[in-house]
């Protein structure tokens, strides 16, 4: 009887091992392709590098702004690892200073109005977000794209030597911020 509890016993251990095992391999997994590919969006302003890396969620079919990226919910702003924001010069985005360094970029849509939020932790997962680690929220503005895009992308437009616009587009929306070096 001691036996089979000791081996009903291990066998659940040894489930759940691998359960986990296989959960953490969902997170990053270098040898695999991730489901939404990485991309990169850059720009020099005044001379100096700034750079977002972020991953391509697709539509797929599916209601993206108010349901898969749903109103009033902070949003990784991308997929699978969070969004990452570097800069090598001191930035004003929007109303919001911040200083040269890397970032992770997070937003947070309403059916009114956007606000892109930057915060300090780093190298996370997409989904583990601290708002007491926020650098600080300031707004976006919105306008609707004429058609429909599948893959959402961020972009820096509209550049001239100390000023960019940093647009996040996806579905029919464009959501975008000015971006000056200090």
């Amino acid at each position: 009887m001691l036996l089979r509890s000791f081996a009903s016993f291990a066998c659940s251990l040894l489930v759940t091992t691998a359960c986990v095992a296989q959960m953490g391999e969902m997170k990053a997994d270098p040898a695999k392709p991730m489901p939404s590919p990485p991309a990169k969006a850059s720009v020099m302003l005044n001379g100096k590098s700034v750079t977002i890396d972020y991953n391509t969620p697709h539509m797929r079919g599916r209601k993206i702004v108010g349901g898969l990226v749903p109103y009033g919910q902070v949003w990784r702003t991308g997929a699978n690892p969070a969004t990452t924001l570097k800069t090598s010069t001191n930035l004003k985005i929007g109303t919001l200073d911040v200083p040269a360094g890397t970032y992770t970029i997070y937003s947070l849509p309403n059916a009114d109005k956007w606000l892109l939020i930057v915060n300090k932790q780093t190298g996370q997962w997409g989904t583990e977000y601290s708002e007491g680690q926020d650098l600080g929220r300031t707004p976006l503005t919105g306008k609707a794209l004429s058609s429909p895009q599948e893959v959402m992308s961020l972009s820096f437009e509209n550049t001239s030597g100390a000023s960019t616009e940093l647009h996040i587009k996806w579905e029919k929306t464009d959501e975008f911020v000015k971006v000056t070096a200090q």
